[in-house]
């Protein structure tokens, strides 16, 4: 009768390394963009949440390998309460993603973004004076539109550019405000421009430290790529979920056994 608590030792063992994984997801939304670099309070949650799965996941082991029962009533109780939280967590994280996305335009290899178009809850987020001086201001100085100029430097070439969203966004006026090329980063007011067609043409720079650092659709392309990499976290989530879901049906088959008595006592064991 001691293979529930085997089993909830070994799995609580890959629900551990399962945590690192979280972990490691909350600092890859740190490090791998510079984005998400700027936006603290979206991996912060991922990582902490990846600490208190490690913390179950060490009492689970203690608890079922040393077949002590108050260990294991504290890791069922936490556990439910995690598992409920994560699958809050997660649908959280699809609802708030499941809007946005690049609008496609005639002729060119890049797409244009509405900040309107994201969830209220992300928007919210970059609008809010304070936050979005912080990011503008680590956006700038992680020079994200340096390389553009040297990339492209004819109208043709920049046409059929696969800009990122946050070089769409941030490094350029946007198309229908009929901007002059001149090069990458620095826009003319030729006869095809138009203040009144977006506020975002007016908010245009050709100061290399502003550009479209201002613009809603710098906000939007900021949000296109914070989407992306939120939807695949959020699929390591669910995969996580299940494995907890798992640990917590063995652990209280585990549970059970022990209030029952059918051990031997932890002692003979060498426990």
């Amino acid at each position: 009768m001691r293979v529930s608590n085997t089993l909830i030792g070994i799995w609580s063992m890959f629900t551990g390394l399962a945590s690192l994984v979280i972990i490691g997801a909350g600092i890859w939304l740190a490090t791998k963009h510079e984005d998400t670099t700027c936006i603290k309070f979206l991996q912060w949650p991922i990582i902490f949440l990846g600490i208190f799965v490690l913390v179950l996941s060490v009492l689970g082991i203690f608890g079922a390998l040393r077949r002590n029962t108050c260990f294991l009533w504290i890791f069922l109780a936490s556990y439910f309460i995690l598992i409920l939280l994560l699958i809050i967590f997660t649908i959280f994280a699809f609802v708030v993603t499941n809007k946005g996305a690049g609008e496609a335009l005639s002729n060119k290899g890049f797409k244009e973004y509405r900040l309107g178009d994201y969830s209220s809850w992300l928007q919210r987020r970059v609008e809010k004076t304070s936050n979005w001086n912080r990011i503008r201001s680590c956006l700038s100085d992680a020079k994200v539109c340096k390389s553009l100029d040297e990339k492209y430097p004819t109208e043709t070439e920049f046409d059929k550019a696969k800009l990122t969203p946050l070089e769409s966004g941030c490094c350029k006026p946007p198309v229908l405000c009929g901007y002059t090329f001149e090069n990458a980063t620095n826009w003319a007011k030729g006869k095809g421009y138009d203040a009144t067609a977006s506020e975002d043409c007016l908010r245009w720079d050709n100061d290399q430290k502003n550009l479209c650092f201002e613009c809603d659709s710098c906000k939007a392309g900021l949000l296109q790529n914070v989407k992306k990499d939120w939807r695949k976290v959020a699929i390591v989530l669910i995969v996580v979920l299940v494995i907890m879901i798992v640990v917590y049906t063995i652990g209280c088959c585990a549970f059970r056994n022990n209030r029952r008595g059918g051990y031997a006592p932890a002692g003979k064991y060498g426990a």
